[in-house]
């Protein structure tokens, strides 16, 4: 084979090149984003599989050459004249040989670098004047078709999303990663850091709670039945919403309560003890006799 000697090295970079590019694929976008249409896709389809075609040939062109110098190089040392079939393309692939020069590399001879060196010097370095090679060149230009291709898209044709609408569907999209967030923080909470809720929709999802599973022992208006008045002053296990969330949550087995931890969330039960403690003062008529003690809460420290 021809390249045989440095082909296995631009296989080598290639494969490192592509395993680099799956690793780092994004993530397949979710249905609420806005997805290039097909003709777009095709297009960025073509344009990374030329840019991979491209850099192929690229390395393999860097590699042949730096094969032909380190084989020049050692034959000077070794005094040995090397035949230019040995370090130069047959004639079968002149045709190749030439287009390359003339459209991926169009490099000046070594031979030839004096007629290109600059005028002036740095501290006796001095830089040759060459031509900014086609490949780059080529790329360029594509660029240029393809900033022409994406204004068309995105700003004249109205077919891909404009700022606004990219920026709405974050903006949603981000909202309902916070929504599921605060979800799970809710679900955290327990008897020692539970607070009261002071949102009017929380609170009503807890009386909704609340008459399905507890209005049988303590009452739709909370006056109490089997069980005590929850909207007097007195408790029985302390008031103030961590003993409300304590009790529902373990319960009073010996007094009938059962523990409401194997069916509702922590949140949930956050929820009922805030419309309980709500409903505080609201003078349900037929009330239970107040039971327990009087409960004041603590001033906060």
């Amino acid at each position: 084979m021809k390249y045989g000697k440095y082909f296995t090295l631009t296989i080598g970079l290639i494969y490192s090149a592509s395993a680099i590019g799956q690793a780092t694929a994004p993530a397949a976008a979710t249905p609420a984003v806005n997805e290039l249409s097909t003709i777009m896709t095709w297009v960025l389809i073509s344009a990374a599989s030329l840019m991979i075609i491209t850099g192929f040939f690229y390395m393999l062109s860097v590699n042949k050459f730096m094969y032909k110098r380190i084989l020049t190089l050692e034959a000077q040392r070794a005094g040995v004249t090397l035949p230019e079939a040995a370090i130069e393309p047959d004639a079968s692939n002149e045709f190749w040989d030439r287009l390359r020069k003339k459209y991926w590399e169009d490099a000046v001879p070594i031979e030839q670098e004096e007629q290109i060196i600059s005028h002036h010097a740095f501290d006796g370095i001095r830089e040759l004047d060459n031509r900014l090679p086609p490949w780059w060149i080529n790329m360029f230009i594509l660029t240029i078709i393809w900033a022409v291709g994406y204004m068309y898209y995105y700003h004249f044709g109205g077919n891909g999303p404009s700022q606004k609408e990219e920026y709405d569907t974050e903006m949603a999209k981000a909202k309902q990663e916070i929504a599921l967030a605060l979800a799970g923080q809710a679900n955290l909470v327990d008897e020692s850091n539970v607070t009261v809720l002071a949102d009017p929709g929380l609170v009503g999802q807890g009386e909704l709670i609340f008459n399905s599973n507890c209005v049988a022992c303590h009452g739709k208006g909370l006056e109490g039945l089997v069980g005590p008045n929850l909207t007097d002053d007195n408790w029985i296990h302390g008031g103030g919403i961590k003993n409300v969330f304590k009790v529902i949550k373990y319960g009073v087995p010996e007094k009938g309560m059962i523990s409401w931890q194997a069916q509702l969330k922590p949140s949930d039960m956050q929820k009922v003890a805030s419309y309980i403690l709500s409903k505080k003062g609201s003078n349900p008529p037929n009330p239970k006799a107040p039971q327990g003690e009087v409960w004041k809460e603590e001033a906060p420290k």
